[in-house]
């Protein structure tokens, strides 16, 4: 070898030594990161959890202090994230521990009617153990690209992929100038063309007799085929002991449904936006009578009367409930009714469209 040739050769293996031990690599900018992770987000995963989607609230994510809420997959509630972070890699990291049923459709089948075996016999249910449910994600043109794992219960869960679009900005308000349009009767004693249920291999187990929706739990939830924006909607309804169900507004926003005489109002009780704005009060009526519901929802904007009696007033919804199936907030969404949980029975049940004047 020359010597020109030899002099060549050290220079590239120098070369690729400073490469790859001495230019130091830049540090993560967690500062900026954060602000890019934080906000509201509307979640759809993969493989999708029993239809549902779910909503992620994050806050102060590059600071060394974040926080978030979640809702959705699994878990019924909105629940404060235990830890945000911004990890040296650059991705999103949020934990969770909590009580989970599980998300593989087998086991949580089983957990549920042990539940449900439980307290007809007048018990507890068995709690689970407290599990910590691990996410991460990456932005992808602005999109968040993400998974969720359980790393000590990999036998109760199968991972979870995600992806998350921020949430729109909704302006509209009560403001006055909505005025009644069509109305469109999806419960009249008599159809029963005007829901489906979307889940495939999911038995409907509702029918009418004697003019009268029900139930037979636990029911694959049910979904207009209407889609409507801004509405009045009118529900009249039944209830029997322990019953358990919900209203969806444009499927994302549920009006819980609940037999809970004589308690006080709570963020899951009935009339409430559920886990997101308590009721001023509770005028339930008993087992066995019927009662009606009127819930107007201008944007993000909403008003619930139950018997007669107005308990939530012009209150915002920040965000999705945990009976969400529909992602697309800023569209017209379906009317959808809970029964996978309890028996329920519906007479009437009308939505008014809502125009601008």
């Amino acid at each position: 070898m020359s010597f020109p040739q030899w002099m060549s050769s050290l220079l590239v293996i120098a070369s690729m030594l400073l490469v790859g031990c001495g230019a130091a690599e830049k540090p993560v900018d967690t500062a900026a990161l954060g602000a890019a992770y934080n906000g509201r987000w509307l979640v759809e995963f993969e493989p999708a959890d029993r239809g549902r989607v779910g909503w992620y609230q994050i806050e102060n994510a590059g600071s060394g202090e974040g926080t978030g809420l979640i809702v959705g997959a699994p878990g019924g509630g909105m629940y404060p994230f235990t830890k945000v972070s911004v990890l040296p890699d650059g991705q999103l990291q949020m934990i969770y521990t909590a009580r989970w049923g599980s998300n593989i459709p087998e086991i949580a089948q089983q957990e549920r009617a042990a539940a449900r075996a439980a307290r007809e016999k007048g018990e507890e249910p068995v709690r689970n153990p407290e599990v910590s449910a691990v996410y991460t994600a990456r932005l992808v043109d602005g999109v968040l690209v993400g998974k969720t794992e359980w790393p000590d219960a990999g036998t109760r869960f199968q991972p979870l992929s995600w992806k998350a679009k921020r949430a729109p900005e909704i302006s509209e308000t009560d403001d006055g100038t909505w005025v009644p349009g069509e109305v469109v009767d999806l419960v009249d004693g008599k159809r029963n063309d005007t829901f489906t249920v979307p889940l495939p291999n999911e038995e409907i187990r509702w029918g009418i007799q004697n003019g009268i929706l029900a139930n037979d739990p636990p029911a694959g939830n049910l979904e207009s085929k209407e889609r409507f924006w801004n509405f009045d909607l009118h529900a009249e309804y039944r209830l029997s002991e322990r019953s358990n169900s919900g209203i969806g507004l444009r499927g994302r926003y549920e009006v819980q449904i609940m037999e809970d005489y004589g308690k006080e109002p709570y963020k899951q009780g009935h009339g409430a936006l559920y886990y997101r704005i308590v009721p001023t009060s509770n005028p339930s009526r008993k087992v066995g009578e019927w009662q009606t519901m009127d819930v107007r929802l201008v944007g993000r904007e909403v008003s619930v009367t139950l018997n007669g009696v107005k308990i939530i007033d012009r209150k915002i919804i920040d965000g999705l409930t945990a009976m969400a199936t529909n992602a697309n907030e800023a569209e017209p969404g379906p009317i959808t009714i809970q029964g996978d949980h309890e028996k329920v029975e519906f007479r009437k049940l009308t939505v008014t469209r809502l125009v601008k004047q």
